[in-house]
């Protein structure tokens, strides 16, 4: 007879990503993962493999079903800056208030933590990081195409600049810092590359 799976992957795989997000791996251990799924130690080895492995697909789950849909909206919206700053303005939100309040991202904590010692998960940080800084340089593209941008601003090295700042925007929040704050630098970091209004 097939083997017949009595649990779903999938609800099982996002129980560990938010265990992952919240606590970190190395601070998340197998049975946590068993009494928080209900899934005994033995399926999820046969499903996903040992615990490392287990990680890397709920990281890979996080970028999936977490990261990418927001990278999209903002590479596709047409809308240039305001988009940018909406991007920030619901990243603040999502990191300061609501059921995930305090928690960072995922991806961010990994690249502080003890994670990015496995090269697998350095290889998806590293697409993620990619992801974040195509879309915010298609933004600005976009931004630049309408004339919303300040003299002599580039938009690759913004980018850049701006895929750096959402990385410190997750890491701050984690640590308890003021959505305020936060808006108030991210405003800060903004204001030199539009350009000002006539």
């Amino acid at each position: 007879m097939p083997d017949i799976k009595h649990f779903d992957p999938d609800a099982a795989l996002e129980t560990a990503v938010r265990l992952f997000w919240r606590q970190g791996m190395a601070s998340t251990g197998i049975q946590d993962v068993v009494t928080a799924t209900g899934v005994n130690r033995s399926s999820l080895y046969s499903t996903f493999g040992d615990k490392q492995a287990l990680y890397r697909a709920a990281l890979r789950h996080y970028l999936e079903h977490r990261s990418q849909p927001v990278f999209r909206r903002l590479a596709e919206d047409a809308r240039g800056l305001p988009a940018v700053t909406e991007f920030f303005t619901g990243l603040i939100g999502a990191r300061c208030s609501g059921e995930y309040a305090r928690w960072g991202c995922m991806v961010s904590n990994a690249h502080a933590g003890t994670e990015n010692g496995d090269p697998e998960v350095r290889a998806i940080l590293d697409q993620h990081h990619q992801q974040l800084r195509d879309a915010m340089h298609a933004a600005l593209v976009t931004a630049g195409e309408q004339g919303q941008l300040a003299p002599g601003v580039d938009a690759a090295s913004s980018a850049d600049l701006l895929a750096l700042l959402a990385y410190g925007v997750n890491l701050r929040s984690r640590a308890g810092a003021d959505a305020d704050a936060l808006t108030e630098t991210v405003k800060a970091a903004l204001a030199p590359i539009g350009s000002s209004p006539a």
